[in-house]
């Protein structure tokens, strides 16, 4: 397991994970799809 992790921090690292970092906190910090994730969080937990 310890390998996924380090791979998750490189990509995290690397421009490319950084460009994604940064689209991901632009779209939750948009009102509308904060909500629609949590919708989508929602049904998730109500199927376990």
């Amino acid at each position: 397991m310890a390998g996924v992790l380090g791979r998750i921090k490189e990509f995290a690292r690397s421009p490319q994970g950084r460009r994604t970092i940064e689209q991901v906190r632009r779209a939750a910090s948009d009102p509308r799809r904060r909500a629609q994730a949590q919708r989508l969080f929602a049904r998730l937990r109500t199927r376990r």
